[in-house]
């Protein structure tokens, strides 16, 4: 909104200082700082708030070291992250992107799967929350929603030039209209210098026209993976906030990279047009988990719940999506991945094990993987801060993609 007001009082009186909120740069520093304003500032409230309302973790005896000390403990904190992103979108970023307004109904509609999923546990007293197929239908049908709105709208395009053009009149090739914007559905793979995909080719057989057929279960899988991935991440005190926020900064570098001419074309990368604005998202996303991180850090005054958990990583499928980064998923939310798979792992290994010798063996002490930690007796903030290292080792892995071909 404010993009829009300082435009008009830059154009029509020359207003002082309105040419500002032109600068992605600055709508983006002022996004991050009101969003950790927000999350630090009212999100005592909203502590407060729970608290009356009764509204605490039930805590199932697992063994696991302070485990029953957090019972009581106020949930649902994820409406506070919610917070702190919508409001400084709003007022800081172009609100007629269709990258921003994809992003902000996942916001909402993510964050109504889990806040439905925690009122259920919390109001109901229904530890099992939402059923699962519920859970599964909601996150389809958003990734159907997101698919389809990058796959058809006229709006979401990668911008090619001709071979002619060197990387010094990049911009006036821009200024003299020296360009095509096409509908792809091009993607990146990292490492490799030829590091171009393009989904059609991958089933040669159908025609371009029926690309939606790979593309859009695909995004449907990103999203419920990753999604799930944060949820389960979410399982002691502020891992899932930081590590999505190592997440978000590396999200926000690609995003400005991707969607500036100049950056994109001397670093080789495919540049999309409108996507310089999700950097102002990605600032807030950011400034969100680490202003949470002021009550959920060790020891905890609030945990997000479903309502967060699901949602941050509803929101960090989808950023890589819109930059062409979702193969990078993998190693960027290696945190994620190890936690779903040590889960996986423990299940099928006992499933197959009991079946075999009579009598159900596991992998790990306990899973999700943090959890197998938290047995071995190793305190909570060493768990975090040593999760911590490894997800900005392997967002600095990712970031050196640009230039490792």
């Amino acid at each position: 909104m404010f993009y829009y007001l300082f435009r008009f009082l830059d154009q029509e009186f020359d207003f002082v200082g309105a040419g500002l909120f032109q600068y992605i740069s600055f709508r983006a520093m002022m996004a991050a700082l009101l969003s950790l304003l927000i999350a630090m500032l009212f999100g005592h409230r909203i502590i407060n708030f729970l608290h009356k309302q009764q509204i605490g973790e039930t805590i199932r005896d697992l063994g696991l070291q302070g485990q029953m000390e957090k019972k009581g403990t106020p949930t649902m904190g994820g409406l506070i992250m919610i917070a702190a992103i919508i409001i400084p979108t709003l007022l800081f970023a172009r609100i007629s992107n269709v990258y921003i307004v994809l992003l902000l109904i996942t916001t909402v509609w993510a964050g109504a799967i889990g806040f439905t999923d925690d009122y259920i546990k919390v109001f109901l007293k229904n530890k099992e929350g939402l059923k699962g197929r519920f859970k599964i239908v909601g996150q389809v049908t958003l990734g159907l929603v997101v698919g389809c709105t990058l796959y058809f709208h006229n709006s979401v395009l990668v911008r090619q030039f001709p071979d002619s053009i060197h990387a010094g009149n990049v911009v006036e090739a821009v200024r003299n209209q020296q360009f095509t914007d096409v509908k792809s559905l091009l993607t990146t793979i990292p490492f490799l210098k030829d590091n171009e995909l393009d989904y059609v080719n991958l089933l040669p057989f159908l025609s371009a026209d029926y690309a939606w057929l790979i593309y859009i279960p695909l995004v449907i899988f990103i999203i419920t993976a990753v999604s799930n991935g944060a949820n389960i991440t979410d399982g002691i005190d502020g891992l899932a906030a930081g590590t999505s926020a190592i997440i978000g900064i590396v999200l926000a570098i690609f995003a400005y990279i991707s969607g500036n001419v100049v950056f994109a074309n001397y670093l080789n990368v495919m540049f999309i047009p409108h996507t310089g604005e999700l950097v102002i998202f990605c600032t807030a996303f950011v400034g969100a988990c680490i202003g949470f991180l002021w009550y959920n850090s060790y020891p905890a005054q609030v945990f997000m719940g479903d309502t967060g958990s699901l949602t941050l990583g509803a929101l960090i499928a989808v950023l890589a999506l819109m930059v062409r980064k979702e193969l990078m998923l993998p190693v960027l939310c290696g945190i994620f991945l190890v936690e779903n798979l040590s889960v996986m792992l423990q299940v099928s290994y006992f499933k197959y094990t009991k079946k075999k010798y009579g009598e159900g063996r596991r992998i790990f002490l306990m899973s999700p993987l943090h959890h197998h930690y938290q047995k071995k007796k190793i305190p909570e903030p060493k768990i975090v801060m040593r999760f911590f290292i490894v997800g900005i080792l392997l967002a600095i892995f990712c970031l050196a993609t640009l230039k490792i071909r």
